[in-house]
This record gives structure tokens, sequence and C-alpha cells, in this order.
């Protein structure tokens, strides 16, 4: 034996009728902007790699590539 799907009535509340999120925009950096990043700390924009792939920052002397979404990176 097997039921028939039928009509089912969908509650507005649900959360099964919520539209997808979509994704925030990614952060776009310039050279010279300066930033923070959450486990290399203070730093400067020195180069930004095609639209915005990735960007190297120059942390004190040290220097780092931090590729896109910059999860950890926040503009100041």
């Amino acid at each position: 034996m097997t039921k028939s799907a039928g009509s089912r009535r969908h509650l507005p509340s649900s959360p099964f009728n919520r539209n997808a999120q979509a994704d925030p925009p990614i952060e776009q950096y310039t050279v010279g902007d300066r930033v923070s990043h959450d486990q290399f700390g203070l730093g400067r924009v020195i180069a930004v790699e095609g639209d915005n792939i990735a960007v190297l920052v120059d942390f004190a002397g040290r220097k780092g590539r931090i590729p896109s979404p910059y999860a950890k990176l926040a503009k100041l």
C-alpha cells in the first residue's frame, strides 16, 4: 500500500520555504589599504593579483599572500 502525495500544505513559517541567502560580496582591496588579519595582525596591501583573486600584504616586514574570499582579513 502506498499513499498518494496529493496536495501538501506548506506553512509560511517553515524553514524550508526560505530563499537561499546570497553570499556577501567579496571585499575589494587596492594598493595602500590598511588591513587587519586575525593571525598576522596589522598590515598594508602592497599588491593585488588579477581581479582581486589574492592580495599581497606587508605585515611589519613579513609579507603574506592572502587568497580570496579573505575570511580573516578586514579593511581598516
